[in-house]
């Protein structure tokens, strides 16, 4: 009996640490779905931002809007806007607009519950450092940000 109840113990465990790395994993991998035009598109102005940051219907709402992109003419010809808007629709976060239901659709990234959350050590002083000017110029602190990877191992944060 007692045997029998280490190895379901050790089982159990095993299996516990298999889900946490895998889910350590999926987590990186989420901020690196691949898709040429949108990296191309949204990386020719800003990094392409993870997908996975945003519900289908935020994209959704963004990629509407287009033409009053934040301040900018950001229109793209409709087979380009068609293809973008499935491949984030796609591979968007379903689970986000459950955890962060709202009347109409969030669109900006650093305004999420998430974001807030992840960043709440960084002061107002380095937010308005020119180097990183804003929240939504990952790149500034987040060194591989173009390739989707915002790991503590390449955060610099600049000195203000």
């Amino acid at each position: 009996m007692r045997i029998h109840t280490l190895t379901l113990l050790a089982t159990a465990a095993s299996a516990m640490l298999f889900a946490s790395l895998a889910q350590a994993s999926d987590t990186e991998a989420v901020f690196r779905v691949p898709n040429p035009k949108w990296k191309a598109e949204c990386g020719s102005c800003h990094i392409a931002y993870p997908v996975r940051l945003l519900p289908a219907e935020s994209w959704r709402a963004i990629m509407a809007g287009l033409d009053k992109h934040f301040g900018s003419d950001a229109s793209l010809d409709a087979a380009t806007a068609t293809e973008i808007t499935a491949f984030l629709e796609k591979n968007a976060n379903a689970s986000r607009s459950k955890i962060e239901p709202a009347t109409k659709p969030q669109l900006r990234i650093t305004e999420t519950s998430w974001f807030k959350r992840e960043h709440d050590e960084v002061s107002a002083a380095t937010w308005k450092n020119p180097q990183v000017k804003s929240a939504a110029n990952c790149g500034a602190c987040h060194t591989l940000a173009d390739r989707g990877e915002f790991n503590e191992h390449g955060l610099r944060i600049p000195k203000t």
